[in-house]
């Protein structure tokens, strides 16, 4: 890879990220402080969605952190953070359906839910030692240890790729249940799916640099093959 390659790759890993992390948190922002003519804090909104799909088992807890909500399976939790899960606004009703969302697919035993729940410890391993192995690799000029390295980051570029439809997927739920109980209006459709495909490009982003990262070790790779 040419100097002027890498500098293009690590402008794209360092910006898009960064991009998508800004995007997210200004479309946040923007809709949080818009409240919903219906006047549902989120909690109430995943309280509505859960009762009318029948997951009245399923819990609905506040949680610290900013933008911290997220669904549990194992515990049948949602949990939102504490302005989403107290405050009436667009945003967070958006975010209170995408959690929802996922309890939903659970329920209904999505096979890229399933699949990405079974990879979840396959994914932290690998994430850790992943990059023991690369550097080991690298640094030896080792190939069978740089091998090994991609082996495992691989697993973890597939999790990042298995995550995408699934939050896609929550997010389509998410618009049709908040349309058909008739908790956003017409009018604040749009503002909720723009809350919702801003959080999406955070996934987009995170799976794009696992990607080219996982490319950029291959070919390192394929060049100290060559040069052996």
């Amino acid at each position: 890879m040419s100097t002027s390659m890498y500098i293009v790759y690590f402008i794209i890993i360092m910006l898009l990220p960064l991009y998508a992390q800004m995007k997210v948190k200004g479309t946040y922002n923007k809709f949080a402080k818009q409240r919903t003519m219906k006047g549902q804090t989120g909690a109430e909104v995943a309280r509505a969605i859960l009762d009318a799909n029948g997951l009245y088992d399923v819990r609905v807890v506040p949680t610290q952190g900013v933008l911290s909500d997220h669904y549990n399976p194992a515990t049948k939790t949602v949990a939102l953070s504490e302005s989403n899960f107290y405050e009436a606004s667009v945003a967070g009703a958006a975010v209170a359906a995408h959690e929802v969302g996922h309890a939903i697919q659970h329920k209904e035993a999505c096979s890229m839910l399933t699949l990405r729940s079974k990879l979840v410890p396959v994914a932290n391993i690998s994430s850790n030692a992943s990059w023991i192995f690369v550097m080991i690799g690298i640094f030896a000029s080792s190939t069978n240890f740089l091998l090994l390295g991609i082996i495992l980051l691989a697993a973890g570029v597939v999790f990042q790729l298995v995550t995408l439809p699934v939050e896609f997927d929550a997010s389509k739920r998410a618009l049709v249940q908040m349309n058909s109980l008739g908790i956003i209006t017409n009018e604040e459709e749009r503002p909720a799916r723009k809350v919702l495909s801003a959080a999406a490009l955070t996934y987009v982003a995170a799976a794009a640099v696992a990607v080219l990262e996982l490319l950029r070790l291959i070919l390192i790779f394929t060049n100290m093959r060559s040069d052996d």
